[in-house]
C-alpha cells in the first residue's frame, strides 16, 4: 500500500464513516506499490443501505481534497464483469 494512503488511513476511514461508506478498499497502482507521482487513487466502497449517490460523490470530493490526487471510486456491484474478479482479488481493505 502506498505511503500516501498509509499516512492518511485514519482520516480516510473517518471521512468514509461520515458519508455512510463501509468496507473501503484500495485497488490499482496504489494498492500494488506501483504508483507514480501522477497516479490516481482507486477506491472500492460499499455504502450503507439508504445512502444516496450524493453521499458517494461527497466522499469522492472529500478524498480528493485530503489526498491532493484524483480519486476514482466504485462499488462492487458497479464493477464490469470483465474486470470484477481481478479488482476484488487485488483490493486491500483499509
Amino acid at each position: 500500500m502506498d505511503r500516501l494512503i498509509e499516512n492518511h488511513r485514519q482520516q480516510i476511514l473517518e471521512l468514509a464513516k461520515q458519508r455512510g461508506a463501509r468496507h473501503i478498499k484500495l485497488f490499482g497502482s496504489m494498492a500494488t506499490d506501483k504508483a507514480t507521482i501522477k497516479s490516481d487513487v482507486d477506491f472500492l466502497v460499499e455504502m450503507q443501505q439508504g445512502s444516496s449517490a450524493f453521499a458517494l460523490g461527497g466522499l469522492l470530493k472529500d478524498l480528493e481534497d485530503l489526498l491532493g490526487r484524483r480519486v476514482d471510486m466504485t462499488t462492487p456491484n458497479a464493477l464490469h464483469p470483465a474486470i470484477r474478479s481481478k479488482i476484488l482479488h487485488e483490493a486491500v481493505e483499509l
